[in-house]
């Protein structure tokens, strides 16, 4: 049974930072393209950043919106995604999901999701 499980979120002023983690248990992390999706209230879930397998963050995708803020990473060693937030803005506030099995079809899919964890920035 796949799990995503992601932490990290919580509240923060505009221009602060945070950390998201997803820990991947019942695949072979590895082998799968991952990534982070926003849902911002009212809204469909979005891509935020997506990382193939054996990838690193510099050749990873970013949206537009999160383009030199965010940093998407992996850790294939401990099954571990990792998404910086920096510079965060009252929009970036949303729930971010944690996926495996990222593919652009079109649209954004992917195989497995996390739960959510959510994030609001504000003063």
């Amino acid at each position: 049974q796949v799990q995503l499980v992601e932490s990290g979120g919580g509240l923060v002023q505009p221009g602060g930072s945070l950390r998201l983690s997803c820990a991947a248990t019942g695949l072979a992390f590895s082998d799968y393209a991952m990534g982070w999706f926003a849902q911002h209230s009212g809204k469909e879930r979005e891509i935020v950043a997506a990382i193939k397998s054996g990838g690193v963050s510099e050749s990873a995708y970013y949206a537009d919106a999160v383009k030199g803020r965010f940093t998407i990473s992996r850790d294939d060693a401990n099954e571990i995604l990792y998404l910086e937030l920096n510079s965060l803005k009252v929009e970036d506030t949303a729930i971010y999901y944690c996926a495996a099995g990222v593919r652009a079809t079109g649209t954004w899919e992917a195989s497995y999701w996390g739960q959510g964890t959510q994030v609001t920035v504000s003063s």
